[in-house]
């Protein structure tokens, strides 16, 4: 029998962990990634750009929507799910961010609390990205407490009147679909499905980002938008409805930080080896060796950890504080380790040729994203002590 052999790329074997259809749409996803995102990714982060046809590829790709069992969808697992996430982010945080926004902030809260005709009108023209999504929850004075949204729903014959703003929402300059919470008439949480053209609707872009920048971001400013009946989602009722839209968002955030930081690790390691200082790779110091068996020891654990909530979740045993736990340990390892990778580059590291600096401020982006790192411990810790610890 021939002794085994170590992979420093894939150190606890993840790949012997996955089944052949996983690791399929983990190598198309991979090919696609690096052959038509990465050559275009400096260019668009540069000029602040993203260019809408992008959701007609991805939905050509089967990514969009890709866990939904029907609707035209792929109806894959949530372990290739992730995987898709992790090759997406390994790019950049936009592509991964596009495709999860669509997926799990729009799409599945249409599947999950739409009515039939909602799912039949939005869910083809979403999956196939000729219709692209957005979802509006923060707003400029309430981001982690969303309890204490201020937008509101008023209900008048025939559907209901939307005023408020909401801030720092991924795709809703170019989106057509936006889905909405506000509160109504009782203060009770409801989504709404807005549509562009809506009179009193406005969705200005947001400039001058440092991060994220290859992202369309922007707000949803609602003046009296009036909302049919038949644009508000039956089945969503409460704060849990948006919680859980944040679950699944969570979960590909996961996976895509390991992406992001898989990237950092492995240029960090190429450039040490190749780069001559005082007659030696750098990667000969014991300094630059340790920070990169630190940043191969984070990665593999992380991507394991991310595998286990992707098998509990398509097993239906995944709980809401399992991915606060991995999302804030997996955003924060890869914010650590896209700042080594920063200054192992030196200099060079500064500039976005290199790809570094646009992951590590990326990173301090997924950081925050979703929950915060400290919004993330404080779920965690109530769960652990029985004490809700977010108010005086």
């Amino acid at each position: 029998m021939s002794e085994a052999s170590f992979d420093w790329q894939d150190p606890l074997l993840l790949a012997d962990q996955l089944s052949e259809e996983e690791r399929m749409i983990q190598d198309s996803a991979r090919d696609f990634a690096r052959a038509e995102l990465m050559p275009v990714i400096v260019d668009w982060n540069r000029n602040e750009s993203f260019d809408p046809e992008l959701m007609k590829t991805f939905g050509g790709m089967g990514f969009l929507g890709a866990t939904l069992p029907d609707y035209g969808c792929a109806g894959i697992g949530f372990v290739s799910y992730g995987l898709i996430c992790r090759e997406l982010e390994y790019i950049d945080t936009c592509f991964r961010s596009a495709v999860g926004v669509q997926t799990g902030l729009v799409m599945a809260p249409i599947h999950l609390y739409g009515s039939d005709e909602q799912k039949e009108r939005f869910l083809p023209g979403l999956r196939e990205g000729d219709l692209i999504g957005c979802m509006g929850l923060s707003e400029p004075n309430h981001g982690s407490d969303a309890g204490a949204m201020q937008a509101r729903a008023k209900k008048v014959d025939g559907g209901y009147k939307l005023s408020g703003t909401k801030q720092w929402i991924t795709n809703s300059p170019l989106a057509h679909v936006l889905l909405v919470w506000a509160k109504d008439d009782e203060g009770v949480v409801r989504g709404f499905l807005l549509e562009r053209g809506m009179k009193g609707l406005d969705t200005p872009k947001i400039e001058g980002k440092v991060a994220a920048r290859a992202s369309s971001t922007g707000f949803i400013m609602m003046d009296e938008v009036m909302v049919p009946d038949a644009n508000v989602l039956p089945k969503a009722k409460g704060l849990g409805a948006p919680l859980s839209a944040l679950t699944n968002a969570r979960f590909g955030i996961c996976w895509g930080a390991m992406g992001a930081a898989e990237f950092c690790w492995q240029a960090a390691r190429d450039y040490t080896v190749d780069r001559t200082q005082f007659g030696r790779p750098l990667a000969a110091n014991q300094l630059v060796q340790k920070k990169l068996v630190d940043m191969q020891t984070e990665i593999a654990l992380g991507l394991q950890s991310c595998l286990r909530i992707s098998r509990l979740r398509d097993e239906g045993r995944v709980t809401p504080e399992m991915i606060s736990l991995v999302k804030r340990n997996c955003t924060g390892k890869a914010l650590d380790i896209s700042r080594l990778a920063r200054d192992m580059h030196g200099a060079n590291g500064i500039s976005d040729e290199y790809h570094v600096i646009r992951h590590m401020v990326n990173m301090e982006v997924i950081n925050t994203l979703e929950g915060t790192h400290d919004i993330h411990a404080l779920i965690l810790g109530r769960a652990m002590t029985g004490i809700q610890a977010f108010t005086a």
